[in-house]
C-alpha cells in the first residue's frame, strides 16, 4: 500500500488497509444506499446489521460526510452496516430501529460538534443547521455524542459502543466547556463508551471490527494507536512519566537566627560585610600558607573520585518511547488549578506527532471511584494509495432518498446545504500544519498531509460530471482543509519523525518543508482540461504565506480558478493577536495582494479578495481593535461578515481563554500572561471596531474612543473613523450567513428608520466583497413586506 507517489516519508508501520480478510457477510455485496430501516435491510436479504452507526447529521452518501466514510469502509470489509440518522433521543425505541447489531454501535455526533453547531459565539442558539433537510436547527441534542451513546447503551446493554467523530476527537481528555463555563471530564467518562476513536478513524475501526468480529473481548483491545479508554491502572511493563506538576524544588535556604549580628550573619553564609573582617581573613590564609609549606612535601591533600559504579546507576536512561505513558495532571487538579490546565494541554499538543507522540493518561476520580483515561499515541497517517481506496468506495454522491420531496428531488424545501456546498467540490487532501491556535483540524486530522493520487482526482471529476444531478460544468472546489497544501511536507523523514513544533509556518516558514506546488498546478490545468468542465473554482481557504512563494502557482490561480471572489484569512494585522494566533504578519497578506492585483490585471478581470478577520481572540487589547479599524477604513474595506473567536474544547486559544496563561511557552506559575476579552460588553466593542461603518456601532465607540484618549478619531473627515453625527437607526445588524453584502437603500418614510447607503469605493481601488459588491443571488425570494391597515 506504500505508493511511491507519497509525499510523506513517515515510517507507516501500518497494516494496509486492503489487506484484511474479508468478512463473511461479503457475499451481500454492496449496497447503493446503506440501510436505514428495516424494509431496506429485508431488500438487501440481511437479517441484522454488523454494524449500526449512528449519527447526528442526516444521511449523505458522499465522502465529506463522516458516517458515509466509515459506512462504506467498513462494508468494503465485508460487514453489514446500517445507518440511524439523527433519532428522535427522547427515548431509546428508535435506537432499535435496525435491530441489535452483530459488532458495536459507532456513535458519532456528526461532521460538526454538536454544540457549535447549536449555538453561536455569543452562546444564542441557532435557529438552522446546515446539516438537517431544510436547513432545520433541533434535529439533535447538545452534547449529541453522549446522549446517544446513553440511549445505545439503554436499547442493548451488552453490545459494545465505539465513540467517534470531531465531537469526541476534542474532548478526550478533561476539557474546558465554553458553554458551562468550566472544565468537563474525558468524554469517555461521561459517554460510557468502550472505546473512544480520535481522528481518521479508517484505519482504527477497520482493526477494530475485524478483533471484535474474531470474538476478541472489547475490553482487552487497548493497543490500536488513535483510541482512549478507561482502564485501572497501568500496565507493569509501561514507563509511567510524571507530569502531574509544574513546581519543581529548588535552592532551599537556611532560616535566618534573629540572634546574630549583621557581620556574623554574613560570615554564616560564607561572605564578610566588614574590612576588619576581611583583613583577619586574608592574614590567616597567609598563615596557612606558610604551614603548609613548612610540612613533608609528600604529603598531598585528598583527591575525591567519583565511584565508577554509582556513576552508572546515577546514568538517566531514556525509556522507549512506544512503551512510555505521561501522566497528566488529574481531572480534579485541572478543574481547580487554571496553571495545571494550561500545562496538561500544552503536553497534549506537544505529543500528536504520530512519529514520536507517547500514550497519555489523566485520573479521573478519586478513592473507590478512580479511573484513568489512557489515550494511546494518534494514528498512523494513511498512504496515498489508502486515500484513494477510501475516496473510490461506491459513494451515491447524494442525500438519501428518504430525504426527497415529491419529486424526487433534493433540491427543494427537503434541501441539505451542507450537501449542497460540496456536492460539486472534491476533497484532495487530509490534514493542516498550520497550526492556528483557534482552530481544530490539527487535533482531528494531524499535521501531516495526507494527498490523494493525481488519477483518484480526476477520476472523481469525472464521476461528478457524469453521474451527479445538476452539474452544470463548474467544480466548485479542489481542495480541502487548506486550498495550497497538497503533497506538501517535510523534505527529511528523520526531521518529520522527531518534530514537536506546533506549526511549520510560523513565525516562518520552516526550512525543512517543501513548498513545491508543481503538483497541484498539473491538477488544476488537467482538471479543467477535462471534456465538459467548463469552469474549476478554489473554494477552500488559501494559505497565502505560502502560495507567494511559488508565483507561477499564485498567477494559475487567479488567472484560471477564482470566481471573482477569493477567500484568504489574515484574521488581524497587529503582532500581539497574531503571534497568539501563530498567523503570519500583515506582510505576507500585502504582498500576495499585490501579485493577486498583477495577475488579475494582466488576465483582464475584475477578480476581488475577500479577507477574513477574528474578533476577541486571546492576546487581543482594544487598542489592537482600534488599529485593525483604521487599517480596515484605510484600505476601503467594509467587514459584513465578522467572526468572533469561538473557543472550541481542546484548542490552544481556547486554553488562553480559560487560564490566561499562553501554553506556546512552557507554563510556570510565573510564565507568561494573555490578555482575555471576557464579557459581552467587551466582545460587542471588539465586534464593532471590525463594523465600524454600521451606524448602530457608533454610540459605543465613540464612548470606547473617548476611554481610550482617542478622540481625535472621532470627525467628519476622511481621516476620521467615526463621525460625530448619529443618524437614525434600527439599532439591528443582518446576520452574514443569510447575506452576503450590504443591504440595498430603502425609501425614507417619516416612521420608518433611515438606513445607510452602501459607501461607493473610490475610483481605481480594488472591489472586495467589503467595499461594494452586488448582492450573490442565492435564489431566495425577498421577503414580501407586510400591508399597512387602512385607516
Amino acid at each position: 500500500m506504500n505508493a511511491p507517489v507519497d509525499v510523506s516519508f513517515f515510517a507507516r508501520a501500518a497494516k494496509p488497509l486492503t489487506s484484511y480478510r474479508k468478512y463473511w457477510a461479503a457475499r451481500f455485496g454492496t449496497a447503493r444506499f446503506l440501510p436505514t430501516t428495516r424494509k431496506e435491510m429485508d431488500a438487501l436479504g440481511w437479517d441484522s446489521c454488523d454494524i449500526i452507526v449512528v449519527t447526528g447529521d442526516a444521511y449523505v452518501d458522499h465522502p465529506s460526510f463522516g458516517m458515509a466514510v466509515i459506512g462504506r469502509m467498513l462494508e468494503a470489509q465485508g460487514f453489514r452496516v446500517g445507518i440511524i440518522a439523527q433519532p428522535d433521543w427522547q427515548s431509546a425505541e428508535p435506537f432499535k430501529a435496525l435491530g441489535k447489531p452483530n459488532l458495536f454501535f459507532g456513535v458519532t455526533a456528526g461532521n460538526m460538534d454538536s454544540m457549535i453547531n447549536r449555538y453561536t459565539a455569543d452562546r444564542k442558539i441557532r435557529s438552522d443547521d446546515a446539516y438537517t433537510p431544510g436547513d432545520v436547527g433541533g434535529a439533535r441534542p447538545d452534547r449529541a455524542a453522549i446522549v446517544y451513546s446513553q440511549r445505545c447503551k439503554e436499547a442493548w446493554n451488552d453490545v459494545p459502543i465505539i465513540l467517534g467523530g470531531i465531537e469526541g476527537s476534542l474532548r478526550r481528555i478533561a476539557h474546558y466547556d465554553y458553554w458551562q463555563d468550566k472544565v468537563r471530564r474525558s468524554i469517555v467518562v461521561d459517554a460510557k463508551c468502550d472505546l473512544l476513536l480520535y481522528g481518521n478513524a479508517e484505519r482504527a475501526i477497520v482493526e477494530i471490527a475485524h478483533r471484535l468480529a474474531a470474538r476478541e473481548p472489547v475490553h482487552e483491545i487497548t493497543d490500536v494507536r488513535g483510541t482512549a479508554f478507561v482502564r485501572r491502572d497501568t500496565p507493569e511493563e509501561w514507563f509511567e512519566i510524571n507530569s502531574t506538576s509544574v513546581d519543581e524544588p529548588g535552592r532551599v535556604e537556611a532560616h535566618v537566627n534573629p540572634y546574630l549580628m549583621v557581620s556574623e550573619q554574613a560570615k554564616a553564609n560564607g561572605a564578610t560585610c566588614a574590612k576588619e573582617d576581611e583583613a583577619q581573613a586574608v592574614a590567616q590564609a597567609a598563615e596557612a600558607g606558610a604551614a603548609v609549606s613548612a610540612v613533608n612535601p609528600a604529603i598531598k591533600p585528598l583527591t575525591f573520585v567519583p565511584n565508577p559504579a554509582l556513576q552508572q546507576r546515577a546514568k538517566i536512561k531514556v525509556p522507549p518511547r512506544d512503551r512510555s505513558v505521561i501522566r497528566l495532571p488529574s481531572y480534579e487538579q485541572v478543574r481547580a488549578d487554571p496553571v495545571l490546565y494550561a500545562h496538561a494541554n500544552r503536553v497534549l499538543h506537544l505529543e500528536t506527532n504520530p512519529g514520536n507522540a507517547r500514550a497519555l493518561v489523566q485520573a479521573h476520580g478519586e478513592g473507590a471511584t478512580a479511573r484513568d483515561v489512557w489515550i494511546n499515541p494518534p494514528p498512523i497517517p494513511l498512504t496515498t494509495a489508502e486515500m484513494d481506496h477510501v475516496f473510490d468506495l461506491p459513494y451515491a454522491r447524494s442525500p438519501h432518498p428518504r430525504y426527497a420531496d415529491e419529486n424526487g428531488s433534493h433540491d427543494g424545501a427537503t434541501k441539505i446545504p451542507a450537501w449542497e456546498m460540496i456536492r460539486f467540490s472534491v476533497n484532495i487532501m487530509r490534514g493542516c500544519f498550520g497550526g492556528c491556535t483557534f482552530c481544530s483540524i490539527t487535533e482531528h486530522e494531524g499535521r501531516i498531509i495526507q494527498s490523494r493520487s493525481e488519477e483518484s482526482i480526476i477520476k472523481e471529476v469525472e464521476a461528478i460530471r457524469d453521474s451527479v444531478s445538476g452539474f452544470t460544468g463548474t467544480i466548485s472546489d479542489l481542495g480541502g482543509p487548506t486550498a495550497n497544501m497538497y503533497r506538501l511536507g517535510c523534505k527529511s523523514p528523520e526531521i518529520e519523525a522527531a518534530c514537536r513544533k506546533p506549526s511549520c509556518v510560523y513565525p516562518g516558514i520552516c526550512q525543512n518543508l517543501g513548498t513545491n506546488h508543481d503538483p497541484l498546478i498539473k491538477i488544476y490545468r488537467r482538471a479543467r482540461a477535462l471534456r465538459g468542465i467548463k469552469k474549476i473554482l478554489i473554494g477552500s481557504g488559501l494559505r497565502y504565506d505560502l502560495a507567494v512563494q511559488s508565483p507561477e502557482y499564485v498567477k494559475e490561480l487567479v488567472q484560471h480558478h477564482v470566481g471573482g471572489y477569493l477567500k484568504i484569512a489574515p484574521e488581524h494585522t497587529e503582532q500581539g493577536p497574531l503571534t497568539k494566533m501563530m498567523k503570519p504578519g500583515i506582510g505576507s497578506y500585502d504582498k500576495f495582494k499585490q501579485m493577486f492585483e498583477k495577475f488579475s490585471a494582466e488576465a483582464g478581470k475584475k477578480q476581488y479578495l475577500i479577507p477574513y478577520f477574528i474578533a476577541a481572540h486571546p492576546g487581543t487589547s482594544d487598542e489592537d481593535m482600534m488599529n485593525l479599524a483604521i487599517w480596515l477604513k484605510k484600505n476601503g474595506f467594509r467587514a459584513d461578515q465578522v467572526q468572533t473567536f469561538y473557543p472550541s474544547p481542546m484548542a490552544t486559544a481556547t486554553t488562553m481563554y480559560h487560564t490566561n496563561k499562553n501554553p506556546l511557552r512552557k507554563i510556570t506559575r510565573d510564565s507568561e500572561t494573555v490578555d482575555i476579552v471576557r464579557g459581552d460588553k467587551r466582545r460587542r466593542l471588539h465586534k464593532a471596531f471590525l463594523r465600524y461603518h454600521d451606524a448602530n456601532n457608533w454610540p459605543l465607540l465613540r464612548e470606547a474612543l473617548k476611554s481610550m484618549g482617542r478622540a481625535d478619531l472621532i470627525g467628519n473627515g476622511k481621516h476620521h473613523l467615526i463621525p460625530t453625527w448619529q443618524p437614525l437607526t434600527d439599532g439591528g445588524y443582518t446576520s452574514a450567513r443569510r447575506k452576503n453584502s450590504t443591504t440595498a437603500p430603502v425609501a425614507a418614510k417619516a416612521s420608518a428608520p433611515v438606513r445607510l447607503a452602501p459607501v461607493k469605493p473610490s475610483k481605481g481601488r480594488i472591489l472586495t466583497q467589503h467595499t461594494g459588491l452586488p448582492p450573490r443571488d442565492n435564489g431566495s425570494k425577498p421577503a414580501a413586506k407586510p400591508s399597512r391597515k387602512v385607516r
